[in-house]
């Protein structure tokens, strides 16, 4: 083992040694600092603590909220992510797989473009099954829960202290808005128009083995296939605006959706693009979008979270935690560039529609794309 890595803050004081305590035997001794606690459990920091039991580590995940844990998103797995799925040896007993990606024009059916997968294909699911079987394969494995909120860390020379416990090492993978990077000074706020999301499911089957992308001047809407009679609707949108008011502006859309009762209540996310000045502090590592989030535009979070939980752990097991730095830029430029050249790209409404048309008469062109985006 490598010697442990300074702290980016001021050193405390450990334990005092045993014989100080010999000497004072009223003092109570503290617990043994487990090897990991992950604060978070979503996807990423549920994957994390399976890496980590997995590689014989004790793990204690904190987290407030009941599971299933639901959130706004778009529910569709990237193709790699579904391969992250595979290799942690998490069982999903439900979703339906899509084939690939259809980008269309808000109104006009003419304007549209679609692009297959030449792999494996995606998996649309609900975010409540994918969070269920995440923490019943990180229950398998001896993961501890314990339900609390952490909102402040405490970092010593050997370990880290939060929710009444102690560490050795910390990953934060509580979200968007980072209590933890919060409280360690590491938000950044990216220099992008601040977008938000919102998401609610029709029962109805789906008509299409895709991903359908509607664009709109100011939004795009997504449509995934998550069960045999069900799809998630989701929009990103920069001006506020309300649910019903953003699908009115979807005609296309609008017309499929049409008498399908609604199945799930409304949710929203953002503001987006926000990421932390270093994902490594001395013994506190993050990931997920605690890590750093651009924009969901292009349906790669959960798959940018899963990597970043393996590398995170990878480094710990090492115990060389710097190393994850470097893992987090090589797995993340490649879905930050895209998704910052679609957003430039797609900024105002008649580079939207040069786009498609463009990518309609050069259909290698959006191949390429979809291939770089779903590895």
């Amino acid at each position: 083992m490598t010697s442990s890595p300074p702290s980016p803050t001021p050193a405390l004081p450990d334990d005092p040694a045993p014989h100080d305590l010999a000497r004072d035997p009223a003092r109570p001794r503290r617990p043994a600092p487990v090897d990991l606690l992950v604060v978070g459990g979503g996807p990423a920091g549920l994957a994390a603590a399976i890496h980590a039991a997995r590689a014989g580590l004790e793990v204690v995940v904190a987290e407030p909220r009941p599971s299933p844990i639901d959130k706004a998103c778009g529910e569709g797995l990237m193709p790699p992510a579904a391969h992250h799925l595979a290799a942690l040896g998490v069982d999903l007993t439900s979703g339906r797989p899509f084939r690939g990606i259809r980008y269309l024009d808000h109104r006009d059916p003419r304007l549209s473009v679609d692009a297959a997968f030449h792999g494996d294909p995606g998996l649309g699911i609900r975010r409540t099954a994918l969070h269920a079987a995440l923490a019943a394969r990180a229950a398998d494995l001896g993961v501890t829960l314990r339900p609390c909120r952490v909102t402040s860390v405490i970092q010593r020379d050997r370990f880290v202290e939060a929710a009444g416990l102690r560490a050795r090492y910390l990953i934060a993978a509580d979200g968007l808005h980072s209590p933890v990077r919060r409280a360690l000074g590491l938000t950044r706020r990216l220099p992008w128009p601040a977008r938000y999301g919102m998401r609610r499911h029709y029962r109805l089957a789906p008509w299409s083995d895709r991903v359908e992308v509607y664009w709109h001047p100011s939004a795009e809407a997504y449509v995934t296939p998550v069960a045999d009679d069900l799809v998630g609707v989701a929009f990103l949108f920069r001006r506020p605006g309300d649910f019903v008011g953003l699908l009115r502006a979807f005609p296309l859309l609008a017309g499929r959706l049409s008498g399908a009762p609604e199945a799930s209540p409304l949710r929203g996310a953002g503001p987006f693009a926000q990421t932390s000045r270093q994902r490594v502090a001395g013994r506190i590592l993050f990931v997920g979008d605690a890590a750093g989030y651009l924009d969901p535009l292009t349906g790669e979070g959960v798959a940018l979270g899963f990597a970043s939980a393996r590398a995170a752990v990878d480094a710990i097991v090492a115990e060389r935690p710097e190393r994850y730095e470097r893992a987090w830029q090589k797995s993340a430029w490649r879905p930050f560039a895209v998704t910052a050249a679609l957003l430039a790209l797609t900024a105002h409404p008649w580079p939207r529609r040069a786009l498609l048309g463009a990518l309609r008469a050069a259909p290698p062109l959006l191949g390429g794309a979809v291939r770089l985006i779903a590895g």
